[in-house]
């Protein structure tokens, strides 16, 4: 239980920010800067006319490393489908109280607790995206540059259930395979046609062949649609399917076989275009990262749980930069990405303590 107020929270929670929602999105961010600049942090915006601005906090600066806080506006509740607020003794419930509102949230206060005994913050900056859940397409150039200038990066994204920070998130990439083929009569001229159903159906199987779980690698071609009619020789086939890999040799070897199965025809008279791509490549554990757990854990008196997760979040974009990268500093919740996403009130408050006491050690020149 916690009796921190939640008034905050509530505030941004109501308002929505589904990622196509820019006007939600971006009062999300503003008022969200007001409290940030309120701590003495520079507020650069890259305007963005489809999507929501992205926020980049600047502080001040001295010697030693420097450290990148990072989070995301969005979620993926479109307008009018959830957006209460509501409390009981343990949880909260409401849209991006876990991902990621609150995980911004658990940020914010650390940066108070840190202006409150310093009186400025050093070497902390604060990159806020807008458009994470739908890949963070525009903002991974963004996230991608600026990362070569921080030594550490910190992510709000849910903690575990035991309140692990990320380690290691599998990369993943999706594609589209476009099958032309040649359409004829099923019944008058069954032999003239070039079935693009039929290749797809090789292909799908040949791509599935791929997924090596050992290696925690999976391809799964999640969606296949094609043809005209029953009696019509398919002219045309389309597959959808994704690339999940937690090692970058493996993320080589599909690929290479992937252009392979795209070039092959199966079935005469059928040609295929490939499209598509890596969306975020995978963030694998590393001996700094090691090092700097075993830091914190020293520094702090703590022994911090890890865990490896299947899905993806800017966390990746960050990592693949070399820059020592943990995830996982937001509040423990669950349900997210339903009605029923929720975020423990008690872990708010140990994850504010977590977090102020390594910003210490930064601005302390600890680490």
């Amino acid at each position: 239980m916690s009796n921190r107020d939640f008034s905050e929270l509530k505030k941004i929670i109501e308002i929505n920010s589904w990622t196509k929602n820019k006007n939600g999105v971006d009062i999300n961010g503003e008022i969200f800067g007001e409290w940030v600049e309120k701590l003495g942090l520079e507020k650069i915006v890259y305007q963005r006319e489809d999507i929501g601005n992205h926020l980049h906090f600047i502080s001040k600066k001295q010697d030693g490393k420097k450290l990148l806080l990072l989070g995301h506006l969005d979620t993926v509740f479109p307008p009018n489908s959830f957006e209460n607020f509501r409390e009981d003794k343990e949880w909260i419930y409401g849209a991006g109280v876990c991902d990621m509102k609150g995980g911004n949230y658990v940020a914010l206060e650390a940066l108070r607790e840190t202006h409150k005994k310093y009186n400025k913050i050093y070497n902390i900056d604060f990159l806020l995206v807008s458009d994470e859940e739908t890949g963070s397409d525009d903002s991974k150039l963004v996230s991608s540059k600026l990362a070569k200038n921080y030594d550490y990066c910190m992510v709000f994204e849910a903690s575990g259930v035991n309140e692990e920070v990320v380690i290691a998130r599998k990369g993943v990439g999706t594609f589209f395979i476009d099958i032309e083929g040649k359409a004829s009569h099923a019944g008058n001229h069954y032999s003239d046609g070039a079935d693009a159903n039929l290749e797809a159906s090789y292909k799908l199987q040949e791509l599935v062949k791929l997924t090596n779980l050992d290696k925690g690698t999976t391809v799964n071609v999640g969606e296949i649609t094609g043809g005209i009619g029953a009696n019509t020789i398919s002219p045309k086939a389309h597959l959808t399917f994704e690339l999940r890999y937690t090692e970058i040799d493996e993320k080589d070897r599909v690929l290479k076989s992937i252009d392979d199965i795209v070039s092959k025809s199966f079935v005469n008279g059928t040609k295929s275009i490939l499209s598509g791509g890596i969306q975020r490549d995978v963030m694998q554990p590393s001996k700094a990262q090691e090092d700097f757990i075993a830091e914190i854990n020293k520094l702090c008196g703590v022994s911090l749980p890890t865990e490896k997760r299947g899905g993806v979040s800017d966390a990746n974009i960050i990592s693949s930069q070399g820059v020592i990268t943990l995830d996982g500093f937001g509040p423990y919740g669950d349900g997210d990405h339903t009605i029923n996403e929720r975020a423990s009130k008690k872990t708010f408050d140990s994850r504010i303590k977590l977090v102020s006491d390594i910003f210490s050690l930064l601005i302390e020149k600890k680490i």
